[in-house]
């Protein structure tokens, strides 16, 4: 097994375990991005509050909408994400040695080379899996009232309530495929594919966090081992938390025009909040809603995302570990046996 497939397979491992922990704190997050009318309380209540709330009005099970689509999109990017950046950083690293006989550099992968790798992985990972996070976005920001629902009145509850009841009772993943369907075609499942490539340099600049103070810690303990082999557990973990804090802070801009592009837009919107595409929601933000808004929910994102991204490097080295130690258990079974004696 390649060290590609390796680290693919952990590397979607870890983003589904991770992803199952903090997934109640994404939803929330998504909506605090989506929501567009100032006024709302979801603007100033906290990230606990809102959570209860979303219980209250809707139900527990509106905190993991879209989880089903979410886990496949994790594991999909995850590992298309892993194999692809090991492939392009091992053609990376053949380069760096072949410079490094010609007497150039010391062998290894600068921070640039780094950040060229990752956002190589990261064009690919989004392309393809794109129209899965579409689907989640929409899952995660639809609502409904848990009691206009239960009673099927529209005459006793309110305008807003009205509105939200309207809605379909059921939506599924099949929905949302229709309705994105309906609303644009094909093209409809990349929505907000833009900012979303932009902010490959998200993963890239975590990826070359975590490498560089990786290279450095090895560095001060003259280790030679390879990736994070000889780390402790709790060291990647805070690697991979301070690699995700800085990188989220970076782009978070990005990921709230990213989230509205790919939320719902009915027709009772008001045009200042519909958007045509990623200019005109920047454009339309700034001037009717300011730059605050870009960082709308950030506290809640920076908390999901550092946790789940802790966890997953984690979990995937440790995965990685494993795999490794059991193919050299098994190649060292079998060449064992080779060497035996045969019995007359």
């Amino acid at each position: 097994m390649s060290d590609a497939l390796i680290n693919g397979v952990s590397g979607a491992g870890g983003g589904i375990i991770a992803q199952l922990i903090t997934y109640p704190l994404q939803t929330v997050n998504t909506r605090q991005q989506t929501e567009r009318d100032l006024s709302k309380s979801i603007n100033r209540d906290g990230t606990l509050k809102q959570m209860f709330q979303v219980v209250k009005q809707e139900g527990w099970g509106r905190l993991y909408g879209g989880l089903t689509p979410s886990l496949v999109g994790t594991a999909a990017s995850q590992g298309v994400y892993y194999y692809f950046y090991q492939i392009f950083r091992d053609r990376a690293e053949l380069v760096s040695l072949a410079r490094q006989r010609k007497g150039i550099g010391d062998g290894s992968l600068g921070m640039l080379q780094s950040l060229v790798v990752a956002s190589l992985a990261g064009s690919v990972n989004v392309l393809l899996t794109n129209p899965i996070w579409v689907i989640v976005t929409r899952m995660q920001t639809f609502k409904k009232n848990k009691k206009a629902l239960q009673k099927h009145d529209l005459r006793t509850v309110t305008t807003e309530v009205q509105n939200v009841a309207a809605e379909p009772l059921r939506y599924g993943i099949l929905d949302v495929i229709k309705e994105l369907y309906d609303e644009a075609g094909l093209l409809g499942f990349w929505k907000g594919v833009f900012p979303t490539l932009i902010m490959v340099c998200n993963p890239a600049i975590q990826f070359m966090l975590y490498e560089s103070m990786l290279k450095k810690l090895k560095k001060n303990r003259a280790s030679n081992m390879k990736g994070a082999e000889g780390l402790t557990a709790i060291e990647i973990f805070l690697f991979g938390a301070v690699a995700k804090l800085g990188a989220t802070v970076a782009t978070y801009p990005l990921l709230v025009v990213k989230s509205r592009l790919q939320a719902k837009q009915g027709l009772h919107i008001d045009k200042r909040h519909r958007y045509r595409g990623t200019w005109d929601a920047i454009t339309k933000m700034i001037r009717y809603e300011g730059l605050f808004q870009f960082y709308k929910g950030m506290g809640t994102k920076i908390v999901q995302s550092v946790f789940a991204a802790a966890v997953l490097f984690m979990i995937k080295e440790e995965l990685v570990k494993m795999a490794r130690l059991l193919l050299t258990r098994d190649l060292t079974r079998k060449n064992s046996s080779r060497l035996e004696p045969s019995r007359p």
